[in-house]
């Protein structure tokens, strides 16, 4: 299993610690800086409505053709960062359900349905282990 969900930090860390890369809804305000929307200060780690990953080599395998549009903490863009801060904005979450789709990667349908939810929000994270 790919993606894994807890329903409490106990839950969390009996599972693996903190050796996750987690999905995360960006839940600042729309109108905040892009430097602000990637900065260490303005994310709160380990929310019980992430989605987690337990194997980053996996995952890259799996979905580094996906995500090659996130924006880092320095506001380069590129691939997903597994030790960093990726930033993904709200136009983007369609044209990556999309490639999903296309591409069919191991577990995608959790991917997209997770995605789906992150509309809601301003994008979202993938924070790196």
């Amino acid at each position: 299993m790919l993606f894994h969900t807890f329903h409490s930090q106990t839950e969390r860390e009996k599972c693996g610690g903190s050796a996750f890369l987690e999905l995360q809804f960006c839940k600042l305000p729309a109108r905040s800086n892009l430097e602000a929307l990637v900065a260490v200060e303005g994310i709160d780690p380990w929310q019980n409505d992430s989605l987690y990953i337990h194997d980053a080599r996996l995952f890259d395998r799996e979905y580094n053709s996906v995500f090659d549009c996130g924006v880092y903490n320095n506001l380069k863009v590129g691939t997903v960062d597994l030790w960093g801060i990726n930033y993904y904005p709200p136009f983007s979450i369609d044209i990556l359900i999309q490639k999903t789709d296309a591409e069919k990667p191991l577990e995608y349908e959790t991917l997209r349905t997770w995605l789906r939810k992150a509309k809601a929000y301003n994008g979202f994270y993938i924070l790196g282990m």
